[in-house]
């Protein structure tokens, strides 16, 4: 695991047995999981079920997936917390950021194709 992954948070691993809480904690202190898990399986013994469940669960909708790739800078972890948080607003995101991308390609083709460009290039060769 990376250390900006590291550093940003606990992620829920994606490869864990159920819900994959108990995966990215041993990620995150980089601890064996079979200790992880055999801690919860005391603190269940211990005090009942209910209360270890319901505080699984809420760690579970707490903790974001871990990213399916890792994260390289601070704009990727600000995109993937967006998505995280409100994949809709950032779809709109990526969809405003590729229409500009759009309209400055369609200025240059616009300007390599026009005709002052074809006079420009024969007038300096």
């Amino acid at each position: 695991m990376s250390n900006s992954i590291r550093k940003n948070g606990i992620y829920r691993s994606r490869e864990g047995v159920l819900l994959g809480v108990c995966q990215g904690i041993a990620d995150h202190y980089d601890l064996s999981i079979f200790w992880v898990r055999f801690g919860l399986v005391i603190v269940f013994m211990l005090s009942g079920f209910w209360p270890v469940i319901g505080i699984y669960i809420v760690a579970a909708l707490l903790m974001k997936p871990r990213p399916v790739q890792p994260i390289q800078s601070d704009d990727e972890q600000e995109f993937y917390d967006s998505y995280v948080n409100s994949p809709r607003s950032a779809a709109q995101r990526l969809r405003r950021k590729y229409e500009t991308l759009e309209r400055r390609i369609r200025r240059m083709e616009d300007k390599v194709t026009g005709s002052d460009f074809e006079w420009e290039r024969k007038f300096n060769s």
